[in-house]
């Protein structure tokens, strides 16, 4: 009775480990753990007060999930990117910078410190929603019907992004004055908590709906399984992998917005700096294939949150920000190497001799 309880458990033990959401939690459960031990004041939110004199929530905790909001939306896009074309996009913290530089542009005019905003905010979001998908569109258009593999054909975004996004405003750096462009990157007036984290929930619901109620979920994954497959049963995969980049476009826009909102001004060169990194990371952390097929979107925004713990939770231990990307290039070592075919065959089969030990 007692080996078959255990039995039990250890396949119990096996199905969970087995989950794809698994591995995100696993790290994030492992760096709270870890924060609890070394300081436990880490953990502690207080009631304090924003520059506008308002009642604010602040500590690490708060700042994690507002500094992750833009991740966590790039996070989506990606995902459905690597899907169906088996790639990643490294333009998007170029195309963040180019997304942002069209939203001054459209508020400020030719002016860089203006005394009104030119347009109202809402028209400067949608403009840099279409610019922003009129470049995704221009990377699918590349991988989708020119067959250029995603690296490169983002490339030539990546490349040029930051130097076209200064060239929209002359290569000035336009501050804006008013108070509620600020609101979207910072808090809206008598809440307490930052609007950025209401941005990404609402991208959250809104995606979960698309994902309920449409076929883009199983016809992006088939695309990236099969894709020759995939046109005999009667998808379109070029349009699908298309779409997906113009999706991306879209995730870019309103990341793009809130990171020109935070500060009311830009740096061409620094904005949205190895984000691209980022958003790669948490696709693949959430236990992603970056060659492509099945994919889980709730994976990958718990893996853009455990990104944003660890780079908090290193600023914690005063670790300089230029070694960040080295301590993330570890996290990408491991994953690529456990997600390695001969890896997992190993594992596999190591997981067999341990079941026909218990058995015997």
């Amino acid at each position: 009775m007692a080996q078959n309880s255990l039995s039990k458990d250890q396949n119990f033990f096996l199905k969970i480990i087995k989950k794809q959401i698994f591995i995100p939690i696993a790290a994030l459960l492992v760096l709270m753990l870890f924060n609890l031990i070394a300081d436990p004041s880490f953990f502690r939110v207080e009631l304090g007060t924003s520059s506008l004199g308002y009642p604010v929530l602040k500590g690490n905790l708060i700042t994690i999930l507002d500094n992750a909001s833009e991740l966590v939306i790039l996070s989506i896009g990606m995902t459905l990117v690597t899907s169906a074309s088996g790639g990643q996009d490294i333009s998007v913290g170029a195309a963040i910078a180019l997304a942002g530089s069209v939203v001054l542009r459209v508020l400020c005019g030719t002016e860089t410190r203006p005394d009104h905003l030119h347009a109202p905010i809402i028209v400067a979001f949608l403009i840099c929603c279409i610019v922003a998908m009129l470049f995704g569109a221009f990377n699918g258009v590349l991988v989708a019907y020119f067959k250029l593999q995603p690296m490169v054909a983002t490339l030539i975004l990546f490349t040029a992004g930051r130097s076209i996004a200064a060239w929209i405003n002359n290569n000035q750096l336009p501050i804006i004055s008013e108070p509620k462009f600020g609101y979207f990157g910072n808090f809206f007036p008598g809440i307490a908590i930052p609007s950025p984290i209401f941005i990404a929930i609402l991208f959250m619901i809104i995606t979960a709906l698309i994902m309920r109620f449409t076929k883009l979920s199983l016809f992006t994954q088939a695309v990236g399984i099969n894709a020759e497959s995939s046109r005999l049963n009667g998808i379109n995969p070029q349009f699908i992998k298309f779409i997906t980049y113009v999706i991306l476009g879209f995730c870019v826009a309103v990341a793009g917005f809130i990171k020109v909102s935070r500060l009311s001004t830009i740096n061409y060169s620094v904005i949205a700096k190895d984000i691209e990194m980022d958003a790669i990371l948490a696709v693949a952390l959430g236990g992603n294939a970056l060659s492509g097929g099945k994919f889980s979107i709730s994976s990958s925004i718990i893996g853009a949150y455990v990104i944003q713990f660890l780079t908090i939770t290193l600023y914690k231990f005063e670790v300089p920000a230029a070694a960040l990307p080295a301590y993330k290039a570890i996290v990408v070592i491991i994953l690529v190497v456990l997600s390695a075919p001969v890896v997992r065959k190993k594992l596999a089969d190591m997981k067999k001799n341990f079941a026909a030990k218990e058995a015997n």
